[in-house]
């Protein structure tokens, strides 16, 4: 016993470390994720799933069943309403946390505590993987990665209760996403595996929850949009070949972040090598693979030839939401592969120096990541607070195309719908006055969204209904350049000259609506509806003198 004693102080400390690091980390993403707006597909389930229903749990979104994450939303909007994202990403953050305990035990029982503590270290700050750490929708992958490890857990029992839980987990695995379908290949394989001392009887523990899924997909799944062709089938060891390689980058701090991409670093192949060559030499070492390895192996190759097969723009084996999975995978494999051997304590410092560097530097990409969150999250209130301005004459279709919205992830927002689901659970836009203090880009394009939703409507050629008194001014020349309208009609009657332009703009600190090359001479009218907001909209006239009047 005396001689156990360190491993168990080691165990302890470990332990302590690893309940540090999940603090840490856990008051980092909620720090990074506080504010945040409701962003891409996280619309789909605010838009068109809020309410109960066999197409809201069982509809694929994009060629994944989504059963458990609806649930969630389902559950978090009627407690917490639609006003904050806070509540989903305590949901996510919980999720994440809990991956990193489980891996840690994974890795515990093949290669010790410390070794254990450095990979949940890294699943932890796992920076280039930002759109799984700070996206609650990635509630989906996540969470199937958290009942798939769970489920590899329980086979380890080799009892019938551990199948039972094995297969109760992998259900709930699969229910998160389709994600969990690798965990079954793992799963499987150890039912193979162990055919001659624990029989076939156990198949149960795979063949239920996949017969679950086939229900699904033939009631429902199969209605999606797939992306299998013959020519991705061909190239698939190409993509999982960078697959691999980019979650060997993101384990190793050598990915960065260009915009909303993960880039791929020069030395990705040379890691990559090194790794496999590393593996090689321990199993070779070893003699043969380890039987308890063949699982995870199965259940990595099964992950990514299933995204090779249906890859299109936006889901390259370099993506972010992939590397999450991707890195956790390899770190699986590694822990089978070299199960049962023992490093030395100079190389256990040097690994958790390693691993505290990687940590440290794997922030940046998180922090890149955050900063793409918070300017779509700009966008995004502004956008939405200027069809709330609007709700008055807006119409239910109006849509938020990317040259209305200024960005590309708003397209499942139909202004009626969201209406709809403000009024029942509350808004997460800019009021009128958070407008007023918003970044210029929200501004901007919130008077962009506005001048189309009202809508603002200019018509030219018109004539002059008033050539003076007193609701008529003189603007342009060396009056002022510009000034408030009122709601309602208002005539701009350019005097003979050149051609006139005009602005207008409201929250903006420049035109978000312009017209040009207005003949002199000429009158234009401008009609502005009433709308929810007592902030005037103001008026720039340029080019030549003109008579506005109301």
């Amino acid at each position: 016993m005396a001689a156990r004693a360190p491993e168990g102080r080691g165990r302890w400390a470990a332990l302590i470390l690893l309940l540090g690091a999940a603090a840490i980390a856990a008051a980092l993403l909620l720090s990074f994720s506080s504010g945040l707006a409701p962003f891409q597909d996280s619309w789909e389930f605010l838009m068109h799933r809020r309410d109960p229903s066999v197409s809201a749990y069982l509809d694929p979104h994009n060629e994944h069943i989504v059963l458990i994450p609806v649930a969630i939303e389902q559950l978090v909007l009627r407690l917490f309403g639609m006003g904050s994202t806070t509540p989903e990403f305590v949901v996510l953050t919980a999720l994440l946390l809990a991956v990193a305990v489980l891996l840690f035990v994974y890795v515990e029982r093949r290669l010790g505590p410390w070794p254990a503590l450095m990979a949940a270290v890294a699943m932890l700050f796992l920076g280039p993987a930002w759109q799984d750490l700070l996206w609650p929708f990635q509630i989906g992958f996540v969470g199937s990665a958290l009942f798939g490890i769970a489920m590899l857990l329980a086979l380890e029992a080799e009892s019938e209760r551990g199948d039972l839980a094995a297969c109760v987990l992998l259900a709930i695995s699969i229910g998160f996403s389709s994600l969990g379908l690798p965990f079954a290949v793992a799963a499987a394989v150890d039912v193979l595996q162990r055919r001659r001392p624990r029989g076939l009887r156990r198949a149960y523990l795979v063949a239920a929850p996949v017969l679950l899924y086939a229900v699904w997909y033939l009631g429902w799944g199969q209605d999606a949009e797939s992306h299998l062709t013959a020519h991705h089938v061909l190239v698939s060891p190409r993509y999982v070949a960078e697959g691999l390689r980019a979650s060997v980058d993101a384990l190793l701090a050598l990915a960065t972040i260009f915009n909303e991409a993960v880039g791929r670093s020069n030395w990705g192949w040379v890691a990559l090598a090194a790794v496999v060559a590393g593996l090689a030499w321990a199993t070779i070492r070893r003699g043969s693979v380890p039987s308890r390895a063949w699982p995870s192996l199965a259940a990595m190759a099964a992950f990514w030839f299933l995204a090779a097969f249906s890859t299109m723009p936006g889901r390259e084996a370099y993506s972010s939401r992939y590397l999450y999975v991707g890195a956790l995978f390899v770190l699986l494999v590694a822990a089978d592969l070299l199960a049962g051997l023992r490093a030395r304590r100079l190389i256990l410092v040097a690994g958790g120096a390693v691993a505290v560097a990687v940590a440290v530097l794997n922030l940046q990409p998180l922090r890149e990541g955050r900063d793409f969150f918070k300017s779509q999250t700009v966008l995004t209130k502004a956008d939405l607070g200027a069809i709330e301005i609007a709700r008055r004459t807006v119409e239910p279709g109006f849509t938020l195309p990317p040259e209305i919205a200024g960005t590309p992830f708003l397209n499942e927002i139909e202004a009626g719908e969201y209406l709809r689901a403000v009024d029942e659970y509350g808004s997460p836009a800019y009021t009128a006055s958070e407008l007023t203090a918003a970044p210029e880009t929200g501004r901007l394009q919130a008077d962009v969204v506005l001048a189309n939703a009202l809508p603002v409507t200019i018509e030219e050629g018109g004539a002059a209904a008033h050539l003076g008194g007193p609701g008529c001014r003189r603007q342009g020349g060396s009056f002022p350049a510009s000034g408030p309208l009122p709601p309602g009609t208002t005539e701009v009657h350019f005097l003979p000259g050149p051609p006139g332009t005009i602005g207008l703009r409201r929250f903006a600190a420049s035109d978000a609506l312009a017209d040009e090359g207005l003949a002199g001479g000429s009158t234009t009218a401008l009609v502005l509806p009433r709308d929810l907001s007592h902030r005037p909209w103001l008026l720039r006239v340029g080019g030549v003198e003109a008579l506005v009047c109301h």
